[in-house]
């Protein structure tokens, strides 16, 4: 069984000079998550910029929309972040 390819590389760093939660960089691959987030801000705002790299041509409207629906789908069905130090 062969590894799946990431769809993209995420990083996380603090965005504050940028005044973003998160980025994407389609031609890159490269999704940049605030490295404050968390709970349920995280997982959306993560979903949201999956969404920019696998639809770029999808308005800002349009990827809101769907982040927002499937973010509280998967948040609804019991997803939780856990970080383990």
């Amino acid at each position: 069984m062969t590894k799946a390819k990431p769809i993209a590389k995420v990083v996380h760093r603090k965005l504050g000079q940028e005044r973003a939660w998160g980025q994407a960089d389609a031609g890159n691959k490269l999704v940049e998550i605030d490295s404050r987030l968390k709970g349920y801000r995280y997982l959306l705002i993560l979903i949201h910029e999956h969404l920019h790299i696998i639809h770029p041509d999808w308005s800002e409207t349009k990827v809101r929309q769907n982040a927002s629906k499937y973010a509280r789908f998967i948040w609804q069905g019991g997803f939780r972040k856990v970080d383990i130090k």
